[in-house]
């Protein structure tokens, strides 16, 4: 059995990875193995970017909230805020922008090892 991935999506919909990550209110968090995506909760953060500014506290917050998470599937994601997360060991992934969430979830899955990769190599 292969290792299990716990992994936060950022959605306007509940449906898509449809959220920048910087405008999201609500991280909906999944376990993922190869049985499939199953919820584990949503949670709530506020806004890291303000327009053309950026609230440190609220990257602190959503850092916090997604600590547990080895990646953050987004729509769109800054490179200061991706460091932050590789610093975190968290990726933050946009590949799968505007998927649906079990089918972009099942693709993280698969090139998970990859996503991982990158993520060691800087």
């Amino acid at each position: 059995m292969q290792e299990q991935a716990r992994v936060a999506v950022a959605t306007k919909d509940g449906l898509a990875v449809s959220e920048h990550f910087g405008h999201a209110k609500v991280f909906h968090v999944y376990d993922v193995d190869t049985a499939g995506a199953r919820p584990v909760e949503k949670r709530e953060v506020a806004h890291y970017c303000l327009g053309g500014s950026s609230d440190q506290g609220a990257l602190a917050g959503i850092l916090a909230a997604v600590a547990d998470c080895e990646a953050v599937l987004v729509a769109k994601i800054g490179d200061g805020p991706t460091e932050k997360l590789k610093a975190k060991g968290i990726a933050g992934v946009g590949d799968y922008a505007w998927e649906a969430i079990d089918e972009a979830l099942a693709h993280y899955y698969a090139a998970r090892a990859a996503h991982r990769a990158a993520l060691r190599a800087g």
